[in-house]
């Protein structure tokens, strides 16, 4: 099964169990610029606290919150969600990523690909699956980017499948793109990660002054 409380830290990143404490670092980070979140649930400031109160609540949800290293501030949330069982048995097959948000500032800066290195290598090397899922709005052409950069599959469109998030589509499902990286994937991946990882690391060196 999914963990309950887990932390996992990397040298830019640092993912937490999602908590009320986060709330006000979350309600800074998404109001910092919207407009990549047009396809996204993203809370507005005065609904943060509700936005992380339904996902700790959530059925089949392993929330965290998004933590920059540099400054301890939330920047943003993730999540383990929609873990599969093999048939006939108690243990995972396979696990999605999703709800994930950053805020502007953290965005492009190898915050994404850490946790992404830390999620899928704790769901490949911990938790044993030999599948992971990331999903997005087919229409949103930046997570799509974003998805493959970090060297997952794209696999097709599936219609109708998920709620949409885009503003006046309330109740409505939309059509979601669905990535994988599997077992035998993982090592090339994960190396690409951990250089992109390593070169946000330097960046953030040299704008301290490290």
């Amino acid at each position: 099964m999914l963990p309950d409380a887990l932390v996992l830290c990397g040298s830019l990143v640092r993912l937490e169990p999602l908590r009320q404490s986060h709330v006000p670092d979350l309600m800074l980070a998404a109001e910092e610029d919207r407009s990549a979140y047009t396809y996204t649930l993203v809370p507005r400031a005065d609904e943060t606290a509700e936005y992380v109160a339904g996902q700790q609540h959530r059925d089949g949800v392993t929330p965290f919150a998004q933590v920059r290293v540099r400054d301890g501030a939330a920047v943003g949330c993730t999540s383990f969600c929609n873990p599969r069982m093999w048939p006939g048995r108690e243990d995972l097959c396979a696990v999605e990523i999703g709800w994930t948000w950053l805020a502007a500032s953290a965005q492009r800066t190898g915050i994404n690909a850490e946790a992404k290195l830390l999620l899928i290598g704790y769901a490949f090397e911990t938790l044993g699956v030999v599948r992971v899922d990331l999903k997005t709005d087919a229409r949103n052409q930046r997570s799509r980017q974003a998805i493959e950069r970090l060297g997952a599959r794209f696999e097709g469109v599936l219609r109708n499948w998920s709620p949409s998030w885009s503003p006046g589509e309330e109740g409505r499902l939309r059509d979601s793109a669905i990535f994988s990286v599997t077992a035998a994937e993982w090592p090339s991946v994960k190396s690409s990660l951990a250089n992109r990882v390593a070169q946000g690391t330097r960046q953030n060196q040299a704008t301290s002054g490290a």
